[in-house]
């Protein structure tokens, strides 16, 4: 008889700095609950999803499509919504079943669950029993609790930031159940917290730190008797006690083992606890840092308004250092109130607005702008690059707006830089800029990596700071670096 696997999940990171609360409403652009819905949207995508899809053919498998939804890295669930979530994720699940896909993120924060994601699996053990394998995907940038190691049998997180292997890593997932299921193999798992908190900046699966702690992940993995190796890099904007970088080993039926083996990175992680800081500059330096370089484009990285982190998308301290600029450059802010102006006006008008910094005082106050209005669409592209390709996204009503020297990309959603599509798609061609701002940490590389000359980190307020001292934490287990010294239990 064939394996009858379900996939089902609830995926979203919670900046619990950020303003406002994520509604249940924000999850209805990427839902859905049955098998036509899920591969008429994920079907050829290089998704988690896709993932699942084709690792059901591979396998000979019936999938059952449970709900599945996510949406953008915002602000703290709502309480209503987080129970509802999990309501309908039960509600969902497909009846006389072999196993589960559980495509998660990992840093899911409510007003009343910490931990969403292992009170996800708490509610599903008590639904399916403690024997029913489960398998959970997980982001690089996941917060492990003990109890989602605990509960779910088989996690495998994404090996690359940015995220190019969310499809390679579902497959992984999906044959390591499927091998659970018939008996090949009994998975065991082993965490290690490291004690620290780090940047998402300095998690760059491709240089540094990360990468040496990656390449050693994939070595230990050449084991016969390592099923997976998981480096997770944490989410250090999500103020929960687990926050921080984890490192999830699990064995075939070897506890000592995976215990060792996770006790081994956490030890090599901290022995470079140094080599996690990242050189910022403010600003006004960043912007004259950029047009002293003789070839563009130049990216500001500003990670303080990360999208794909949850920030609001409107900052606007670099974007006032570029009013006047003396070379071309392009910048994308959220503001619904200048969206629609613009859109009022129509296409060759000239805009005169106060344009960003409406979110919070936080992130900057709105900056007066001039320029005319070269182009409006409705938002819609699908992801051109190696980042979820072929996923639909979605930046709602967009205008562009010349003003001298800068471009403004205005959006009615928040987008992150993820794909090159969020501005092809509005007939925009980066390698004609000296100056690009990516509001973003380090995935702005699948959309301009390819063509960056050089790279300058700003350091600007907001939540998503790479600067972690400018954050007032409340819940954080302590000690934990850079605060304090690495908890003597790591070093040993």
């Amino acid at each position: 008889m064939a394996l009858r696997i379900a996939v089902s999940g609830l995926l979203h990171e919670t900046n619990t700095f950020a303003p406002g609360l994520t509604l249940l409403e924000h999850f209805n652009n990427e839902r859905s609950v049955t098998n036509e819905e899920f591969e008429r949207r994920y079907l050829h995508t290089r998704t988690s999803m896709g993932g699942v899809i084709d690792a059901a053919v591979q396998h000979g498998a019936e999938l059952k499509v449970g709900l599945y939804t996510s949406t953008t890295p915002s602000g703290m669930i709502e309480a209503e919504t987080a129970d509802k979530l999990i309501d309908d994720l039960l509600r969902t699940l497909p009846q006389e079943i072999d196993g589960l896909v559980l495509i998660m993120h990992g840093a899911m924060v409510s007003e009343q669950y910490p931990d969403f994601e292992g009170e996800c699996l708490r509610r599903l053990r008590a639904k399916v029993g403690d024997r029913f394998p489960i398998a959970m995907t997980l982001d690089l940038h996941a917060n492990v609790s003990e109890d989602m190691t605990r509960l779910a049998d088989i996690i495998v997180g994404y090996d690359t930031y940015p995220h190019v292997d969310m499809y390679e890593r579902a497959v992984e997932a999906f044959g390591l159940l499927a091998d659970t299921i018939g008996g090949q193999i009994t998975p065991t798992r082993s965490s290690k917290h490291t004690g620290m908190l780090i940047v998402p900046q300095a998690m760059m699966t491709e240089e540094g730190s990360m990468k040496l702690i990656m390449e050693r992940a994939f070595k230990l993995e050449e084991d016969p008797r390592v099923l997976n190796v998981t480096v997770i890099g944490g989410f250090p904007y999500s103020d929960v006690a687990d926050a921080g970088m984890t490192f999830i080993v699990t064995t075939n039926n070897d506890q000592r083992l995976a215990d060792q083996l996770a006790a081994e990175l956490a030890r090599m992680a901290v022995d470079r606890k140094e080599s996690f800081a990242i050189e910022q500059l403010p600003p006004k330096e960043a912007v004259a840092a950029a047009l002293a370089e003789q070839e563009g484009p130049v990216i500001l990285v500003e990670g303080s308004d990360n999208v794909g982190g949850g920030a609001p998308a409107d900052a606007t301290f670099v974007l006032e250092q570029l009013v006047s600029v003396q070379e071309s450059a392009l910048i994308v802010i959220r503001d619904v109130e200048a969206v629609n102006e613009a859109f009022r006006l129509g296409v060759g008008a000239s805009f005169t607005g106060q344009i960003g910094g409406k979110s919070d005082r936080l992130h900057g106050k709105p900056v007066e702008v001039s320029g005319k209005i070269r182009l409006l669409f409705d938002g819609k592209y699908r992801h051109l690059g190696a980042y979820m390709t072929g996923h639909m996204a979605d930046m709602g009503q967009t205008a562009v707006v010349e003003s001298g020297n800068l471009t403004i990309v205005l959006t009615e959603k928040r987008v992150a830089p993820w794909d090159i599509g969020h501005i092809k798609y509005a007939g925009i061609v980066a390698e004609q800029y000296k100056i690009i701002v990516a509001k973003s940490a380090i995935a702005w590389q699948t959309a301009f990596g390819s063509i960056a000359k050089k790279t300058i980190y700003v350091d600007s307020p907001g939540c998503c700071s790479a600067n972690l001292h400018h954050f007032e934490y409340k819940h954080l287990n302590r000690p934990l670096y850079p605060f304090d010294e690495v908890p003597s239990h790591v070093r040993v």
